[in-house]
């Protein structure tokens, strides 16, 4: 690149260049005009001279006095000293040169010699004044004639120096032109094509810098920003290529994570919920071979529940495994997830492994919160690190499985419960009628023996009448216990089950029912129903045995705070006497709507019939919740050793 001026210093030169030469011709041409307009005066004053001395001659020969006389001698002497001196003001001035100033020198000397005789005395005569005027206006016209010879080439160099400026302005328009094109207009071409190619995507563009002027340091710039421009975006494709591979990577981790979620969440069994687990896990991680093993209370003994692609033979051998006899199954309370390389140990606790072929083992703790539960193992056949992701990825599985296991125990504990509660309200119910009928039946049975041995006919019929009535109502309470115990609901409304048991109801014992639904609620939830069809039932069983009604009332209130009203027309009970509270049946109404949250209001007076309010609250749900029908591959106590 070679040294150049500035733009700025390139176009001062030019212009002030131009503008000397300008003001050159200017000043040059300002003095020609001047010398032509001060010798076109200086014609006219010689002009003049001529005709006074045509003038003076004409004076002399008409006899003027001599006053006139010396006054047109003194112009005459006056328009001589303004030739030889010139006149700023008029201007005029003579455009001396050596032929100019010899013909004035010729006048001036002639005027010297005639001005004496102009004015002598006698004057002259007419012949000798004539001969002397034709002398001096002869030496005028020859002054004149050189003063206009030396205009002639004065007005010939103002009209070559007027096509030298039309040359000058042509010229200075082309230099301009060429100027601007090749320092300004040509670079701003350039700049403008590199610029379109930057637009288009091409980074490597480049335009070629000759100069150091401005438009070089921008094409410099220019340069830069595209060389900038090229390294971003090669660092951009790499960053986005990778974050691309980050991305697609992380959608590939939660995808697996939301799959293996979703299995954990609908697995219903153990044994399903491990296979499932293990073979979704070694597909996510393209291990080789994958066991989930679970360990006991005391962490002494890691039982395998499920595993993929493992071997048989090992599989046989390390089903159950003692802590400590294999680097599988050897964990410590505060134990992560690591790397086991398998080649490079010689231990036994890996030789298994070893000779399967495998040449490193993922190990996996499984964790509940902060209690070890067991740990899951990948098998693979080739050296393996594992990234932060695969790590975490691989600890939220870990967390997933145990929080399904845990809620399978949860599930199997919650029917075992259910079960449980469902027996201890059987029995109390057996308790509370059957057992109790029962009792009743066997003192019959005693008093009917006692009046056979006694012969009391009258005592006999008593006890057989009391036996017939005690075996009626025990079947009456067995089929009302067959109600309960099948008591369902289906649907979201709890209409229809309310008809079906006042259907029933009536059914068996012939008195009138009617149901009354008002208002606008919520739906109640099936286990929420079937509570309040237990209290309806066990009402309506009080009213068959004890009130001697002839109609039963059920009313239904629908809203924020549902309410069921049993009300019958029977004899009532005083309240107040402790009758009610230990009336069969009071309790377990009570129990029941305690599941759900619920209160039990009963008003009774003798005569006056009896009412039953259940009032629920405004989400009703059940305490324990129902049992789900999970059906669990390992023994409850597996289970619960997890």
């Amino acid at each position: 690149m070679r040294q150049t001026a500035s733009l700025s210093k390139k176009l001062i030169r030019i212009g002030a260049s131009l503008l000397v030469v300008a003001l050159a011709s200017i000043g040059l041409t300002l003095w020609v005009t001047w010398q032509l307009e001060g010798g076109a005066a200086a014609v006219n004053e010689a002009g003049r001279m001529r005709m006074q001395t045509w003038r003076l001659a004409s004076a002399v020969q008409a006899g003027v006095a001599r006053a006139d006389l010396e006054a047109l001698v003194a112009r005459f002497d006056a328009s001589l000293a303004v030739l030889k001196a010139g006149d700023p003001l008029r201007p005029l001035f003579v455009p001396w040169d050596q032929q100019v100033h010899d013909r004035f020198a010729v006048v001036e000397s002639l005027w010297k010699g005639q001005r004496q005789q102009w004015l002598a005395e006698p004057e002259p005569t007419p012949q000798a004044s004539l001969r002397a005027a034709g002398d001096f206006v002869d030496a005028i016209d020859r002054l004149v004639l050189a003063i206009e010879q030396h205009l002639s080439r004065l007005t010939a160099i103002l009209n070559l120096f007027q096509f030298a400026m039309m040359a000058l302005a042509i010229g200075g328009a082309v230099v301009m032109l060429y100027t601007g094109h090749l320092y300004v207009i040509s670079p701003l071409g350039r700049l403008r094509q590199g610029l379109r190619k930057v637009e288009s995507g091409e980074f490597a563009t480049r335009i070629e810098v000759d100069t150091e002027d401005e438009f070089g340091q921008v094409a410099s710039g220019f340069n830069r920003m595209a060389a900038t421009l090229q390294s971003l975006y090669k660092g951009l494709e790499s960053q986005v290529e990778a974050k691309t591979r980050r991305i697609e990577a992380q959608r590939a981790r939660l995808e697996a994570l939301y799959e293996v979620s979703a299995f954990l969440a609908h697995a219903n069994s153990i044994d399903e919920l491990a296979r499932g687990f293990a073979r979704r896990v070694r597909t996510v991680m393209k291990a080789d071979a994958a066991a989930v093993r679970w360990c006991d209370e005391a962490n002494q003994r890691y039982l395998m529940l499920a595993s993929d692609c493992f071997p048989q033979d090992m599989k046989e051998e390390e089903r159950s495994l003692l802590a400590g006899a294999c680097a599988c199954g050897n964990l410590q309370p505060d134990a992560r997830t690591r790397v086991i390389p398998i080649l490079s140990h010689d231990e036994e606790p890996v030789r298994g492994c070893a000779k399967a072929g495998y040449e490193s083992v993922v190990s996996v703790p499984i964790r509940l919160q902060h209690r070890l539960l067991g740990e899951f193992n990948l098998f693979f056949r080739s050296p393996v690190v594992l990234s932060i992701e695969e790590t975490e990825l691989l600890d939220a599985l870990a967390s997933h499985l145990a929080s399904a296991l845990e809620g399978l125990r949860a599930a199997a504990l919650e029917r075992e419960a259910a079960v449980a509660e469902e027996r201890a309200l059987l029995a109390r119910e057996l308790h509370d009628s059957i057992a109790q009928s029962l009792v009743f039946l066997k003192i019959q049975v005693q008093l009917l023996r006692t009046a056979v041995q006694r012969g009391q006919a009258a005592q006999m019929q008593t006890a057989l009448d009391e036996l017939d009535t005690g075996l009626r109502e025990s079947i009456g309470d067995v089929r009302e216990l067959l109600v309960h115990f099948r008591t369902r609901t289906n649907t979201d409304d709890i209409k229809q089950a309310l008809q079906e048991t006042l259907q029933k109801f009536q059914h068996q014992t012939g008195l009138p029912t009617y149901l009354k639904i008002q208002g606008d609620g919520l739906p109640l939830l099936p286990d929420v129903q079937v509570q309040v069809l237990h209290v309806v039932q066990e009402a309506l069983s009080n009213v068959r045995k004890h009130s001697r009604a002839t109609q039963v009332d059920l009313d239904v209130f629908k809203g924020a705070h549902w309410r069921f009203v049993v009300h019958d027309n029977g004899v009532g009970f005083d309240l107040h006497s402790g009758h009610g509270e230990s009336h069969v049946g009071m309790k377990i109404m009570r129990e029941r709507a305690e599941r759900i949250g619920a209160e039990v209001a009963i008003l009774s007076d003798p005569g006056q019939g009896t009412t039953v309010t259940l009032t629920l609250p405004p989400h009703p749900v059940t305490g324990g919740g129902l049992a789900t029908g999970l059906n669990l591959a390992l023994p409850l106590q597996v289970v619960h050793g997890i």
